[in-house]
């Protein structure tokens, strides 16, 4: 079998694996605080840009780090589930590196970790992509940056972190969201299977009626 159609499959039978895109039960939805856009947003997407960040098209090896399925729901703030809602990411390599001209710090690029990748959401608003577990870049937390594009409104970009990482308290951006509330929506948990297979985070992004921001 084709390496594209065992990506393929993979992608389609997340679900199976565990990635149950279930409604939690929630007491109350609160919008998902925006966070800054950040200087790496890519200036040109890469050819490569579907929702497996860990293989890039033309090349065998697999991306450095803990491979994580990342997966939730774009939801209104009444829980109804957003259809057609473009999912974008993008983050640093394990090396801490970005995949963009304007980092040129010293630490090593990953060529096998695609660095951006996006998904539009069916009628059920889930979402998913095979990554990374994200590391800290200098002077940040670790982070994943989201940006939700729905027609209509203007996107909501967003930034996720690792519940638990200890660079959490440092962060400015994080810890400048005062709500404490707003602040935990923001962080997602990363667990190991009990069959040992790759890491699990569910972030689930509930957009307001008129969602802020601009890109």
């Amino acid at each position: 079998m084709s390496r594209s159609a065992n990506r393929r499959i993979l992608l389609a039978t997340a679900a199976a694996a565990g990635l149950s895109l279930a409604l939690p039960a929630w007491a109350g939805l609160l919008r998902t605080p925006s966070q800054a856009l950040g200087p790496f947003y890519p200036r040109q997407l890469p050819l490569d840009n579907d929702n497996d960040l860990v293989s890039v098209a033309g090349r065998t090896g697999i991306a450095r780090g803990e491979i994580c399925n990342l997966h939730g729901r774009i939801l209104d703030e009444a829980g109804q589930p957003v259809g057609a809602a473009r999912v974008e990411i993008w983050q640093c390599d394990a090396f801490g590196r970005y995949h963009h001209p304007d980092d040129r710090g010293d630490r090593p690029l990953d060529p096998d970790f695609q660095g951006y990748g996006r998904f539009t959401t069916g009628v059920d608003g889930g979402y998913r992509f095979r990554t990374i577990k994200p590391v800290p870049y200098p002077g940040r937390a670790p982070h994943v940056h989201f940006a939700i594009t729905v027609a209509g409104q203007a996107p909501l970009v967003t930034q996720m972190y690792v519940a638990g990482a200890a660079e959490n308290a440092g962060d400015g951006l994080l810890q400048g969201v005062r709500d404490p509330q707003a602040r935990a929506a923001l962080l997602a948990t990363f667990v190991r299977p009990a069959d040992g297979g790759d890491l699990l985070a569910r972030f689930d992004i509930v957009l307001g009626p008129t969602t802020p921001g601009s890109r």
